[in-house]
């Protein structure tokens, strides 16, 4: 028996091609090399100090028990209003919104309770790693669409082609990991046409809704003519207030969808802490300044750190959301992303992400870095001072 087949033995055949994600790998990397770590995207600060003494005063005030398996009604409530404040959309806080364990799992819950075997569910490519698993664990299959560089726009005969009769579900990662992409209302259209037709859900996974740049406004898929009877709408507050510890997600959707997320999710997490909920329905009633100021901070982040990495002569493909920049490496000479980000972490002291693992077997995206900046403007000085130093010529 070989080593791997020994270390993977006990590992379900459905997730034994999946391996350990890119995020842990390249984590482990940056910490045995002391890197700057720009690469999972996690924020080295804290959210509001009043947010965290909300969470720490529930926690004094108590109870600490299993809180409602669909969320406190408190938290339900505000995400309902923010729906409503939003996007103009009204949400019945009691039929249509479930809490989860963070937006994973609400995706979780989604895909589990969503799909049968042998069901089929469309991609586009590059797409964040954790669907193609959990489909898989389900016992449906992945089908890639992938978007059309350079600005990863949405083929729409491609998505034709890709719909056939075993067709469930379409995943909208909007905005777009790990490229930053907005789709237009255009594609949404697009998308939506294709649902109708076919009848196919879409799940729109907008945990970054509210970190859009250039006078941008996020669309929930809940707003797309068609799609607001047949799509699960899954967003998360760590993104918004900076608390990714928490694992606050949840899933908006018509009660017969609600009726499979909660299914599934009861028999996963079935519930989340009580006190980050009650903390959390606080900071959703935030004032509009509030996400306007955060969008303006990633907007200074992302400026800072794409204008320092095109005057050191790298080509920049500049985020439209997200807080997540890419860098185009294939003319610098390594061998592929993997060689480079390797090379940045133990001889530049930087992290980033190889984007090729957000395409289906690394078949694409090889000439593709992704950077996260979610980090303090000091760590982003300390990275561009590193990345100053660096030499650029690969090593063999």
């Amino acid at each position: 028996m070989s080593s791997f087949d020994d270390e993977m033995r006990y590992v379900s055949r459905t997730l034994q091609p999946f391996g350990t994600t890119i995020f842990a790998q390249m984590s482990a990397a940056a910490a045995e090399a002391k890197a700057v770590n720009l690469s999972q995207g996690f924020p080295d600060f804290d959210g509001p100090q009043g947010l965290r003494d909300a969470a720490a005063e529930a926690i004094r005030r108590g109870p600490n028990q299993y809180a409602p398996s669909i969320g406190v009604p408190s938290l339900r409530l505000a995400i309902a209003d923010k729906m409503k404040r939003f996007y103009g959309v009204d949400v019945d806080a009691d039929k249509e919104v479930t809490v989860c364990a963070g937006a994973s799992e609400s995706l979780a819950a989604a895909f589990l309770g969503l799909l049968n075997p042998g069901d089929e569910v469309i991609l586009f490519e590059p797409c964040y790693d954790l669907y193609p698993p959990i489909i898989s664990r389900a016992g449906a299959k992945a089908v890639y669409v992938p978007l059309q560089r350079p600005g990863f726009a949405l083929d729409t005969e491609l998505l034709a082609r890709a719909v056939g009769p075993r067709t469930r579900a379409i995943v909208v990662n909007n905005p777009l990991n790990p490229c930053g992409k907005v789709f237009s209302e255009e594609e949404l259209d697009a998308i939506a046409a294709v649902c109708v037709r076919h009848d196919i859900v879409a799940v729109g996974d907008e945990v970054y809704e509210h970190i859009v740049f250039d006078g941008r406004v996020h669309k929930s898929l809940l707003q797309v003519d068609g799609l607001a009877d047949r799509c699960i709408v899954v967003s998360s507050t760590a993104k918004t207030f900076s608390m990714t510890g928490w694992k606050v997600g949840y899933a908006v959707a018509r009660p017969p969808l609600t009726k499979a997320v909660r299914m599934s999710h009861q028999f996963l997490t079935y519930c989340t802490p009580g006190a980050f909920q009650e903390a959390m329905a606080e900071a959703m009633g935030s004032p509009r300044s509030y996400y306007d100021d955060l969008a303006a901070m990633y907007v200074a982040k992302r400026n800072f750190l794409c204008k320092a990495l095109e005057e050191l002569g790298l080509e920049v493909l500049w985020p439209q959301g997200t807080y997540y920049l890419t860098v185009d490496i294939g003319a610098l000479g390594f061998e592929d992303d993997l060689d480079f980000c390797m090379q940045l972490t133990q001889r530049g002291g930087v992290a980033a992400i190889p984007e090729s693992f957000f395409w289906k077997g690394r078949r694409a995206g090889r000439d593709l870095v992704r950077f996260c900046f979610c980090k303090t403007d000091e760590t982003l000085d300390a990275a561009v001072a590193r990345l100053e130093s660096f030499d650029w010529a690969p090593k063999r």
